[in-house]
């Protein structure tokens, strides 16, 4: 990786904000395999590369432990787990089953005006986000955050424990978080986005069994895309 994060000279930046960007990056290039399964990612060498300091980058290595994208053992520091196909297709039928339940139970609870409001507000974030005049080193992290809020605030409608306690786990597996775009083509990104908003409607006119029916379909299709995604990344590096 030879991506800069540092601040302009004279520009002051918190660590917290630094940390955050340095995750946002890092995500991404684990997501894209920028970094071998099982490799150590030695400290001092990343924050040469970045040109930062080592505090924010150990809190951005920490924030990845905690997703799942890293390992981390006392003493040895961060390396990069392997990650199975079998793991990753299980783990995206099992969210589609609970991410097409929480639809159906918000279709039949019905949204809050304030809640309704939050979701059209993260679908308009997502139509910036993959708008032309988006820059494109920005669009990733963009839609990343929409996809993100969209999904949980269908999960905060659902108002089911047991439906967040199964997508938490289903999220052990990184590659299957609303927040981590690994498959990111812009057409395949713009067809996904289109399915929030029908899954949108669904929901306001208290439709469960479509608003079921599209989730499900939405999240498989996304399975497809991390599959062909990962054939592709075993076809550059078979080891």
């Amino acid at each position: 990786m030879t991506e800069t994060v540092s601040s302009p000279a004279g520009s002051p930046r918190s660590a917290s904000t630094q940390s955050r960007l340095l995750a946002e990056r890092l995500r991404q290039a684990l997501l894209d395999g920028a970094f071998p399964a099982g490799s150590r990612l030695n400290e001092v060498h990343l924050a040469r590369t970045l040109e930062v300091s080592r505090t924010p980058l150990r809190a951005a290595l920490q924030t990845l432990a905690g997703e799942g994208l890293l390992h981390h053992t006392p003493n040895r520091g961060f390396t990069v787990p392997e990650q199975s196909l079998s793991a990753i297709v299980d783990a995206y039928e099992m969210r589609a089953l609970a991410e097409g339940l929480a639809a159906r139970l918000a279709a039949e609870r019905g949204l809050s005006d304030a809640l309704r409001q939050r979701m059209e507000d993260a679908l308009t974030d997502g139509d910036r986000a993959l708008a032309p005049e988006t820059a494109d080193d920005a669009r990733r992290g963009l839609y990343a955050e929409a996809n993100a809020a969209f999904h949980a605030m269908i999960h905060e409608a659902a108002q089911s424990q047991l439906v967040r306690d199964v997508l938490r786990i289903c999220q052990r597996v990184p590659q299957t978080s609303a927040h981590n775009i690994v498959a990111f083509d812009l057409d395949d990104v713009r067809q996904r986005h289109a399915a929030h908003r029908q899954i949108y409607e669904a929901i306001i006119c208290r439709e469960p069994r479509e608003a079921e029916r599209l989730m499900r379909q939405h999240v498989l299709a996304v399975k497809l895309s991390m599959a062909r995604w990962f054939g592709q990344q075993r076809a550059v590096d078979p080891n």
